[in-house]
């Protein structure tokens, strides 16, 4: 309970501040509440039950100082949303759905808080959820126009009741309409000259004190009518088992949207402290404690509202005891100033709503999208089409599939990059679409995706590989670099191993690189590491490049041998041509045993031949060049100051019969012989085919 600690280490002198921002943090929250409770569908004490308990819960839970919880727009207009279609018109059975969908999504999100899955909060794009929140304001603003003009309410869809509305404007109240355009000046205009008063405050006042001097309901202007004093008692609501799809889809829709303005406004005004971390699992809990408090005291839906949160920081609040006293404000409404919202115009109430939810809809995101991505411009738009032509709920599904879709979509354009190596640079390799300069190397493609490989893209991303090493003929050997993938699954394993046993059947070998360790874990489970061989697997794309260039030559000079496994130590050093190396850098393949890489003649002879061809004294060791590293001491190192991992103690010569050493138990043989042309069999192994060599 981390609000529980944090209100335990209280400093009082910070006691004046909290109560003066809890007091004008009440002072918007209670008429704004009202108003959410109409957009909700439910009457409006609804609202005021909300606050104390949603208030109490998150300061013992959460782990903001800041955060204001309580009524929130979004989760207002989509509660009322999926209340209004199962409710058809019955206000208690509103009431009763409305704090049961508040509980779900308090379950929902304790448990998401429990099981740290907290990402699915982010799942819908920002664009789905601009069009879906766009299109029910759409839905809210047309439904409290008739309350504004004092016409009865049109059913039928949203067409159907704009049509309505059009025929009957010429029976709207007079009066009404009077009252319910000045407080919608009031409230859009008193928002621009000065954004920090209660503006909401101001127009229920004003319509109650109109109400009053005026006589408003004997003129023919509908009221709020009686709404009950004292606190509401713990109950849990009853609701029919025909219910709990829609509650349980809704109610995870409530936590979604709940969540996200809460997280963003707790995020925003994080204290910096080391103590006082956010904590975003805690977040979670405290939220759903929040929901099902509200829910239990026959409340609504809940989140952190950011514009309140912003009120407690400007008037000095610091800890979450300015929340309990807000929550005291509440309930001292509660107890002694409900019976005066009695003669509170719904016109007026309804002009609060329009101002309410008229905030959430943002022409310019649009435009933005536009701008971005054509894309999201078309998700927003049919998100929005979606909840007007489907309605609420029907439309929150759309958004959901269209979310899925999208990213199945996502997932499945993955493009295949072919690497080359950049020009200037020791170990680089880059795009050659990006940059034609960068070279490639004859008989080796190296490709890499540019996506993750999962189950519903892996034959596709096969296929276009098949494709690109295709397009590049006499291909030997392919370098697969698998960067982008972090987890693999059986379907993808298996694809792999198609591919493998695909490529040898053409003559060409695989090389993997930069495999992370949980998907090697995979390959190895799944045999493709058994059918590779584990010396196919390499961290960076040049380890598996050079590699690939000691496999290709080892079996051109196989095959020119005819199939005899012979090597010549004092061959000439030669230009490679099968390696296709162009430009000033060429490489030269030369196999050099152990004994000629001592302190000896050998070694010296060996680069003096390399010099004398390519004019340089540079020698690619096939690894880490140990010559570039210092010797102890800090001195460079020479060709005579060899590294003791190749300096190894052998006999002179090779044994006249070509005998390997001594084998290991499980296969090769011990690298202090030179494998002749008929390299025999130590004990317990094989010598292989030319001994254990060192380059």
């Amino acid at each position: 309970m981390p609000g529980l600690v944090a209100l335990r280490r209280f400093d009082r002198s910070a006691l004046p501040g909290d109560i003066a921002a809890g007091l004008l943090v009440a002072a918007l929250a209670i008429p704004q509440a009202l108003g959410y409770a109409a957009v909700a569908g439910v009457p409006v004490q609804v609202g005021l039950y909300s606050i104390p308990p949603a208030l109490l819960a998150y300061a013992i839970f959460g782990s903001s100082r800041v955060l204001f919880m309580g009524p929130v727009s979004t989760v207002s207009v989509l509660s009322g949303s999926v209340v209004g279609v199962l409710a058809d018109g019955d206000t208690a059975r509103a009431v009763s759905l409305t704090s049961s969908l508040s509980i779900v999504a308090g379950i929902a999100l304790i448990a998401i808080g429990l099981l740290r899955l907290g990402w699915v909060a982010q799942f819908l794009s920002e664009p789905i959820v601009t069009g879906f929140v766009t299109g029910l304001v759409v839905l809210i603003v047309a439904g409290e126009i008739p309350s504004l003009l004092g016409l009865p309410a049109p059913s039928g869809a949203l067409l159907d009741r704009l049509w309505a509305i059009a025929l009957s404007v010429g029976r709207a109240q007079p009066t009404t309409v009077l009252v319910g355009a000045a407080a919608l000046v009031l409230l859009f205009g008193g928002s621009k000259l000065a954004p920090r008063l209660p503006w909401s405050l101001l127009a229920i006042a004003g319509g109650i004190l109109a109400s009053h001097l005026l006589g408003l309901r004997a003129a023919g202007v509908a009221v709020v009518g009686t709404v009950p004093d004292g606190l509401p008692l713990p109950t849990l609501p009853r609701i029919a088992l025909a219910d709990l799809p829609n509650l349980i889809t809704g109610g995870f829709a409530l936590a979604a949207v709940g969540i996200a303005e809460g997280l963003a406004a707790a995020t925003t005004f994080a204290p910096k402290g080391k103590d006082d971390r956010l904590r975003d699992d805690a977040e979670f809990i405290a939220n759903g404690a929040g929901d099902i408090a509200s829910g239990i005291f026959g409340g609504m839906g809940v989140g952190g509202s950011l514009s309140k949160t912003a009120a407690v920081v400007r008037s000095g609040g610091s800890s979450q005891v300015f929340g309990i006293a807000a929550a005291v404000v509440a309930m001292l409404v509660l107890v002694f100033a409900a019976g005066l919202l009695t003669p509170l115009p719904k016109a007026a109430l309804s002009a609060v709503v329009v101002h309410a939810v008229w905030g959430l809809v943002h022409p310019r995101k649009f435009v933005r999208y536009r701008a971005i991505r054509r894309n999201d411009l078309f998700a927003a738009i049919a998100a929005l089409i979606g909840v007007l032509l489907a309605g609420p709920l029907n439309g929150l599904l759309i958004a959901i599939g269209q979310s899925l879709l999208g990213l199945i979509y996502r997932s499945m354009q993955v493009n295949i990059d072919e690497m080359g190596k950049v020009p200037g640079e020791k170990a680089a390799w880059g795009s050659v679409a990006n940059d034609p300069a960068r070279r490639t190397v004859q008989g080796i493609c190296v490709l890499r995706p540019d996506g993750p490989l999962f189950w519903a893209n892996s034959a596709q991303v096969v296929r276009r590989v098949n494709q690109r090493v295709e397009r590049r003929p006499g291909t030997r050997a392919v370098v697969l670099d698998l960067e982008a993938t972090n987890q693999l699954d059986t379907t993808t394993a298996e694809h792999l191993i198609e591919f493998v046993l695909d490529m040898r059947a053409r003559g060409a070998e695989i090389y993997l690189v930069r495999v992370f360790g949980n998907v090697k874990g995979v390959l190895q489970r799944a045999g493709v590491l058994d059918l590779l061989g584990e010396d196919r697997i390499w961290h960076s794309i040049s380890a598996g490049v050079k590699a690939a260039k000691s496999d290709l030559v080892e079996r051109r000079r196989y095959e020119q041998t005819g199939g005899e496994d012979y090597w010549d130590p004092y061959e000439e050093a030669a230009e490679d041509l099968l390696l296709g190396d162009e430009g000033p850098e060429r490489i030269f393949t030369r196999e050099v045993n152990t004994a000629d890489a001592g302190p000896g003649a050998g070694f010296e002879e060996f680069l003096g031949e390399l010099a004398a061809v390519d004019g340089h004294s540079s020698l690619d060791l096939g690894m880490d060049d140990p010559y570039d590293a210092p010797a102890p001491g800090g001195s460079p190192r020479t060709p005579d100051a060899v590294p003791p991992s190749l300096s190894v103690p052998l006999p002179a010569q090779s044994s006249p019969a070509g005998t390997g050493g001594p084998g290991e138990p499980n296969g090769h043989g011990e690298p202090n012989g030179h494998g002749g042309r008929a390299g025999q069999d130590g004990p317990g192994g094989h010598g292989g085919r030319h001994g254990k060599k060192h380059h």
